[in-house]
């Protein structure tokens, strides 16, 4: 494993939701840090079939451009009873057909496909949030942390909060969706905690631990 030494990171995402969560995450540790959106890199075509490697290509794809190390998030939400789905295509449930993204609409999609499968009690509609983070230095060597939340699919949406799916994605042991909590409450994470909610949390959890502490 190789450790960060500077504090100077391109946040790889064009995502500004995920963008907000990650600079949430990374102020504490004093980072100077700019998106990929911000420094107007070309959003590098996802063609990989895990989240680790669309993570990869991110992280790569920003790191060259940048001669900076750079971390990024590959994310999506896995229900069960659609077999994984939409899981590496999470955002291209929410694409239109101008190109733009629409997660009100993605969340009807997902609704209607349990509707289909019969999953109508929250036993039948378990589902996981991953996150995987991916921190890629410019001579090419990656560093690759996965977090997960387990939880289940609810209907209808409830919460302004967050992003993407979250007023449908109601976490184990709670009794709000992400979409109903505040991003303290969902990410909200910090050096000496024992526990992280989020999947991004936890994911960062896990690169805090590797890269930069010892």
């Amino acid at each position: 494993m190789r450790k960060l030494d500077t504090k100077t990171i391109v946040v790889a995402s064009h995502n500004q939701g995920k963008i907000r969560e990650i600079a949430d995450l990374i102020g504490p540790f004093g980072f100077s840090a700019k998106s990929a959106a911000e420094l107007n890199f070309i959003e590098p075509d996802e063609t990989g079939t895990t989240f680790e490697e669309n993570a990869r290509i991110k992280a790569l794809a920003s790191a060259k451009a940048a001669g900076l190390p750079a971390l990024s998030d590959d994310s999506g939400l896995a229900i069960d009873a659609l077999d994984g789905a939409p899981g590496v295509y999470t955002a291209n449930w929410a694409e239109k057909e101008d190109g733009t993204r629409d997660f009100a609409m993605a969340m009807e999609k997902v609704e209607k496909a349990l509707g289909e499968r019969g999953a109508t009690s929250a036993d039948r509609r378990t589902a996981r949030f991953v996150s995987v983070l991916c921190l890629a230095w410019p001579d090419g060597h990656t560093e690759v942390f996965r977090g997960e939340v387990e939880g289940h699919v609810v209907w209808p949406p409830r919460g302004t909060s967050g992003f993407g799916y979250d007023p449908i994605f109601q976490p184990e042991g709670h009794e709000r969706t992400f979409g109903e909590m505040t991003a303290e409450e969902k990410h909200g994470w910090k050096p000496g905690d024992p526990e992280a909610l989020s999947h991004r949390a936890r994911a960062f959890k896990l690169f805090v631990e590797t890269c930069l502490e010892g």
